[in-house]
C-alpha cells in the first residue's frame, strides 16, 4: 500500500472510531450540553483574567485590549481544533505503561489514527466556541483596515495553527514511547504554548521569543501573521513575507512530527502482560 493509501486508510479509521465515541456521547444529550457549558465557563476564565488586567491598564506590552483579544482568539481557536482532533494522543503514555497499546498494534488500522481518535471528546468544542466568540468580537472592534488579504489570513492562521499544535501533540506522544510518564512535559508545550500565545510577544524576553520562533515555531500560529494584520512590528525583526509562511511551517512541523512518531513506534517494546 502506498503512502496515499495509508493516509486514506488512517483517515477512514479515525472517522469510524471518532464517530463511535460521538454517538456514545450524544446518547446523554443533557449531560453533554451541561459539560459543554461548563467547559465554556472554565475556558472563559482565561479571557476574564485578561479583562481584569485591562481594568487596571490601557495597554499590555504596547497592545490594546482588542489586539490582545485577537491574539487570544486565534490561539484558543487553533489550539481547540488540534485538541479536539488529536488531543487524545496525550494519553499514550498510559497505554505504553499498562501494555494496552498492544491491542492497537494488532488491529488492521494505523496506530496513530487509533490513538488520536481514542475516547474522542466532543466536549472540547467548548474551547473552539469560546475562541471563535472572542476572535469574532476582536475582529469587529479592531481599528484595522481590513483588506481581502488580511481577511483571508485569519482562517489560514486558524488552520495552520491547528496543524502546528497537532504536530506538537504527535511529537509529544512519540516522546512518551521513551519517557512513558511524560504527559506533563507534553502539556507544557501544548497547553503551555497556547497560554503563551494569548499574550503579545513584547511582554516576553527576547530569548523566549527566539525559542518559540526558530526552535518550536509556535510564533507562526499567531504572533508572526497577526503582526501583518495588526500593522505591528514583527517579532525579532522578521521580514514581512514571514506572515504568509504559516502553511509552510505547519507542513514542515507535521513532517517532523511524523518522523518522530515512526521512530518512537519502532522503539516500542511490549510489556509482555
Amino acid at each position: 500500500m502506498g503512502e496515499r493509501g495509508r493516509v486514506v486508510e488512517g483517515l477512514r479509521a479515525y472517522l469510524l472510531i471518532a464517530g463511535m465515541w460521538i454517538r456514545s456521547t450524544l446518547v446523554y444529550r443533557v449531560s453533554f450540553a451541561l459539560t459543554v457549558v461548563g467547559g465554556l465557563l472554565v475556558t472563559g476564565l482565561d479571557f476574564v483574567a485578561i479583562l481584569l488586567m485591562f481594568s487596571q491598564v490601557d495597554v499590555l506590552g504596547g497592545y490594546a485590549l482588542p489586539e490582545v483579544a485577537f491574539l487570544y482568539g486565534l490561539s484558543a481557536t487553533a489550539f481547540g481544533v488540534a485538541d479536539l482532533a488529536i488531543g487524545s494522543a496525550g494519553r499514550l503514555g498510559v497505554r505504553v505503561r499498562d501494555g494496552t497499546l498492544d491491542t492497537l498494534l494488532v488491529r488492521p488500522a494505523p496506530v496513530l489514527a487509533q490513538v488520536a481518535a481514542d475516547r474522542f471528546a466532543l466536549r472540547r468544542v467548548a474551547r473552539i466556541t469560546q475562541g471563535v466568540l472572542v476572535l469574532g468580537w476582536a475582529c469587529a472592534v479592531l481599528d484595522v483596515g481590513w483588506t481581502p488579504v488580511k481577511v483571508l489570513l485569519v482562517p489560514v492562521m486558524i488552520v495552520s495553527g491547528g496543524m502546528i499544535f497537532s504536530a506538537v501533540f504527535v511529537a509529544g506522544a512519540a516522546f512518551q514511547f521513551v519517557a512513558q510518564d511524560a504527559a506533563e512535559v507534553q502539556a507544557a508545550f501544548t497547553y503551555g504554548g497556547q497560554t503563551l500565545l494569548q499574550y503579545p510577544p513584547t511582554v516576553f524576553g527576547r530569548e523566549l521569543v527566539r525559542g518559540v520562533t526558530f526552535v518550536l515555531p509556535l510564533a507562526f500560529v499567531n504572533w508572526v501573521p497577526a503582526s501583518y494584520v495588526l500593522g505591528r512590528p514583527y517579532p525579532l525583526g522578521l521580514p514581512q513575507w514571514a506572515a504568509f509562511t504559516p502553511p509552510l511551517v505547519a507542513v514542515a512541523c507535521c513532517a517532523v512530527a511524523g518522523l518522530a512518531w515512526r521512530a518512537g513506534l519502532r522503539t516500542y517494546r511490549s510489556t509482555g502482560s
